[in-house]
């Protein structure tokens, strides 16, 4: 007997099926958001290489127990460690801002989940949001992507918000579909790439809705990004950069993202 066409693995996997595939990974996630009453997120992005301060120490530590004349590359494996310690308070400002961010939530009177914490799912500043959330007892989402590495959730996803893609589009599409909030913490390009978007989504007016974009750690994005040369040379106008506001303390990042969340959905 024939099997059905929505039995056929061998045709869903084929590229005839892409479409299929595609609307599924847009189907799927809202289903789980609608039963599991998730109305809106706020989302952190950042590297998945900063690692957690009792990490980076330990790296650190044993890195300087090592014989500087025995090793070759020593000064620079010592300059490794020494950054990933100092970066390393990104990962505990992400977990202290998350923790607040979802306690504050909790408190909210609503038939709903709002302002729930989402992040990529993986390793690094996503892990410590996530685990933020979970110190405060509330629920997380893990919106991750097959890649040939970095791919596995982190510990700290709920089970039921743990979302694996296999197109980067529609991974983008529930990361901001949602969002009244991003708050982006150092990172490669990846983050980037998903900052840039989001700005670009603004500016243009693709995203009519009201959203906070908070850059998180001023002494290195203005450093990695400088708004003012765009200015100087007319490709973006001053205003754009009234888009997103620099914070540099969980409590300074908190305050800003409490008030214009009042301000505009409570």
């Amino acid at each position: 007997m024939p099997l059905k066409a929505y039995k056929n693995l061998e045709f869903l996997n084929s590229p005839d099926a892409r479409v299929i595939r595609i609307i599924s990974e847009f189907l799927e996630p809202q289903s789980r958001f609608k039963k599991l009453s998730i109305k809106d997120t706020i989302v952190f992005f950042g590297s998945s290489r900063i690692v957690d301060r009792k990490t980076a120490q330990k790296m650190y530590n044993e890195v300087k127990k090592l014989d500087p004349k025995k090793i070759k590359d020593f000064p620079e494996r010592l300059r490794q460690s020494q950054i990933a310690l100092e970066m390393s308070r990104y990962y505990e400002d992400a977990v202290q801002l998350s923790r607040m961010l979802t306690e504050w939530s909790l408190s909210l009177p609503s038939n709903g989940r709002r302002f729930v914490v989402c992040t990529g799912g993986g390793p690094g500043i996503m892990e410590a949001a996530n685990k933020g959330a979970k110190l405060a007892k509330g629920k997380s989402i893990g919106i991750n992507i097959s890649i040939p590495t970095e791919q596995f959730v982190n510990r700290f996803v709920d089970e039921e918000l743990s979302f694996e893609f296999h197109y980067f589009f529609m991974r983008k599409f529930w990361l901001v579909y949602l969002a009244k909030a991003l708050v982006i913490f150092p990172g490669g390009f990846g983050t980037l790439d998903e900052l840039m978007e989001v700005l670009t989504l603004i500016q243009t007016g693709k995203i009519s809705k009201k959203m906070a974009v908070i850059i998180y750690g001023s002494d290195y994005w203005k450093k990695v990004l400088n708004f003012n040369v765009m200015i100087e040379h007319g490709c973006i106008d001053k205003k754009d950069t009234k888009i997103f506001t620099y914070c540099d303390t969980p409590k300074e990042a908190f305050n800003e993202l409490k008030n214009f969340l009042t301000k505009n959905y409570l």
